[in-house]
């Protein structure tokens, strides 16, 4: 059995020390003889029975101590392997592909497949895919992920583990230049991690501050003995729905409250989907208008105080979308809920006055102004582009519209300044030339938009230390920031009617030039489509205002004539609508005969509103390698919520969104998907 077996490693060690001591002492005994020979006999006897003794017990021994050996490590990997198939953590030993080619007890137990089943682990455990395994391409040789089956969690470890490494030292195989592995998974419960982590996160702290939107004119249309009533019943209702959630409300100003909740109240709330918003509206003791909220929810942060600046931006997103709904601010994430009432025009144009003053103090301290909108320009940003170089021109400033493409809708209002000799070449500039020519104490000014990636030139913006935004769309996620003045108002038509406005107020007066109220008159007859949509009482106001600076009707109309070739595209695309789920018409405008297929899209997406049961409208165009969306409504779907979730935005009637480098069947299934899980979780 021993036979050609050696002993090696530190037992060999030990048996040659023992050898080279018996040789030391044969040498020490050389100079005792020249000391004494009898002790030098007596020396020499004792090593001599040393070495015997040695020898002796070598041969009688050896073959026993290396059987034992031979047997300990027998035995020694019996015990391993037995530890291995008991061992509590769950693991297996699985091919390149995945199938199961040895496993442990504890991963029978747990997924009650053992290695004779023959199936890959995929169809065991539907979480672990093959992409996650890690294979001789990648650099990594273990992959950790974390999967949930049958009602646990489980932190997964998959090892590569290379076969020309397992066989180094085999007699039976050889693989040295192979490149073949097999897998080691290796699943470590964290069950009770989880749940302690998920409870903790439950009860991290939420703010919220809730804002009553028409307090004041809520309050002028209730006689006095019943307003102190009505403010009662509100601030029960909120505080009685506040603590069914086991929050704390606390008012802080009249028409303020703060609120302070743990953050699964906050998920309850979304699941409710802040039904608080409709019960308030509940409240009549007899005033003519409900009464409307609008909520900001801060959670998420790293400090309590930063909950709490979280809390006030998402109100003012909220107030800044037109109130009535609520807004819920995580860090890198903001989610909306409600926003489903037309906004309330209001009738005092004080805000107007202010942000006109402001504006003017801005621009005198300024050499340059630049004015932009929207990519693609339309008639309304270019209006109320024109509107901000009188108001510059007027103090005697140098201002600049940037404009990259001109439509064809858009043309006739551009050729009434570019063929003006009033008007010098530095008018209108593209992109590039505003860039070229931008100085150090120059003032960009943002109309019709508040998004920064769709502007006409994004760079712009960050050339211009001063910026200023005025626009007429709901906010979203993504705006201009630090801005040096912003006046959004949800509520307005038009840009062109808020700059009509602030032009009223405009010290010494501005004395506009046909083509000018022209063209700000035509941006508002756009967009409300001749008066029809989100058409309030300042809305005649400022076209009356525009009328007496010498706006033609008659003129604007012809300016928006448009030819046959897309009179025909946009009957075409009304003639192919589908009608979805019985209440949103879907239409594809061809482009290809459109000079401008956005605003075919848009005037098709307005007409199709008149088909009886249509909810919405949604176009689509294909336009220089961009897909366009034009949603449309009257008052039934906020179109906005639909389109910020495609990635756009725009108004609760009026909306868009825009794709590049995508097909049009993809982005209809899209918005098909979309309108069905909004349906689904009763967001329509």
């Amino acid at each position: 059995m021993t036979k050609g077996v050696k002993i090696k490693g530190k037992i060999r060690v030990f048996v040659i020390l023992l050898i080279v001591l018996g040789a030391l002492l044969l040498l020490g005994n050389i100079p005792i003889y020249f000391l004494d020979i009898k002790a030098g006999v007596a020396v020499s006897v004792f090593v001599l029975f040393y070495f015997a003794v040695f020898l002796g017990l070598w041969l009688y021994l050896r073959s026993y101590l290396i059987e034992e050996l031979v047997s300990f490590a027998t035995e020694y990997g019996q015990i391993q392997k037995q530890i291995l198939k008991e061992l509590k953590l769950p693991h297996a030993l699985m091919d390149d592909a995945g199938k199961i080619i040895w496993t442990n007890v504890a991963f029978e137990s747990l997924t009650g497949v053992s290695a004779s089943s023959n199936k890959t682990v995929m169809n065991i455990i539907s979480d672990i895919s093959k992409d996650k395994f890690p294979n001789s391409e990648s650099d990594n040789e273990e992959e950790e992920f974390s999967i949930q089956f049958e009602e646990r969690y489980f932190k997964v470890l998959i090892k590569r583990i290379n076969i020309s490494e397992m066989v180094a030292h085999s007699s039976f195989v050889e693989a040295k230049d192979s490149d073949s592995f097999l897998l080691g998974l290796y699943l470590f419960d964290e069950t009770a991690l989880k749940i302690a982590l998920q409870e903790n996160d439950d009860q991290s702290l939420a703010v919220g501050l809730i804002y009553l939107d028409n307090y004041e004119e809520v309050l002028d249309g209730v006689e006095e003995v019943r307003s102190s009533l009505l403010l009662a019943l509100i601030e029960r209702k909120i505080n009685k729905y506040i603590a069914s959630i086991d929050g704390i409300v606390k008012k802080i100003e009249k028409d303020k409250f703060m609120v302070i909740l743990r953050k699964k109240a906050v998920i309850q709330l979304k699941e409710q989907r802040f039904d608080l918003l409709e019960e308030v509206k509940t409240v009549n003791i007899g005033n003519e208008r409900a009464i409307t909220l609008s909520i900001g929810i801060g959670l998420g942060g790293l400090t309590y105080a930063q909950n709490v600046e979280f809390s006030r931006a998402a109100v003012d997103l909220a107030l800044g979308r037109g109130g009535d709904q609520a807004v819920v601010k995580m860090p890198g994430q903001i989610q909306y809920f409600g926003g489903k009432s037309q906004t309330m025009e209001k009738n005092t144009r004080v805000k107007a006055r202010v942000k006109a003053q402001a504006l003017q103090e801005i621009l005198t301290t300024k050499d340059q102004v630049f004015i932009m909108g929207h990519r693609m320009g339309d008639v309304d940003s270019f209006g109320a582009a024109v509107g901000i170089y009188c108001i510059a021109n007027s103090m005697g400033k140098k201002a600049t519209i940037v404009l990259n493409t001109v439509t064809q809708s858009l043309k006739p209002f551009v050729d009434m300044f570019t063929e003006n000799p009033d008007y010098d070449s530095t008018f209108i500039m593209n992109s590039e030339q505003a860039l070229e020519h931008v100085g150090n104490n120059a003032v960009l000014v943002v109309v019709d938009i508040n998004k920064p990636s769709i502007t006409e030139c994004p760079e712009l913006i960050k050339c211009c230390k001063a910026i200023v935004v005025l626009d007429h769309h709901r906010q979203g996620e993504e705006i201009i920031e630090n801005a040096t003045l912003s006046y959004v108002e949800p509520y307005a038509s038009s840009a062109c009617e808020m700059v009509a406005e602030v032009l009223q107020y405009v010290e010494n007066g501005i004395k506009l030039k046909l083509c000018e109220a022209d063209s700000l008159y035509g941006g508002i007859v756009m967009d409300t489509n001749n008066f029809v949509a989100k058409t309030g009482v300042r809305t005649f106001e400022a076209a009356a205002f525009l009328r007496r600076s010498g706006a033609d009707v008659t003129r604007v109309r012809k300016l928006f004539r448009e030819d046959s070739s897309e009179y025909m595209a946009k009957a075409e695309t009304v003639k192919d609508t589908v009608i979805y789920r019985n209440d949103f018409a879907i239409a594809v405008c061809d482009s290809e005969h459109c000079k401008s297929p956005t605003v075919v899209a848009a005037q098709a997406a307005n007409e199709l509103l008149d088909i009886n049961g249509v909810r919405a409208s949604f176009v689509f165009t294909d336009f220089n390698g961009t897909i366009y969306i034009s949603a449309r409504s009257i008052d039934e779907v906020n179109v906005q919520v639909i389109m910020e979730k495609m990635g756009g935005g725009g108004h609760m009637s009026i909306a868009g969104a825009q794709f590049k480098d995508a097909k049009v069947e993809d982005v209809v299934k899209q918005l098909q998907q979309t309108l069905d899980d909004m349906i689904d979780h009763g967001e329509i």
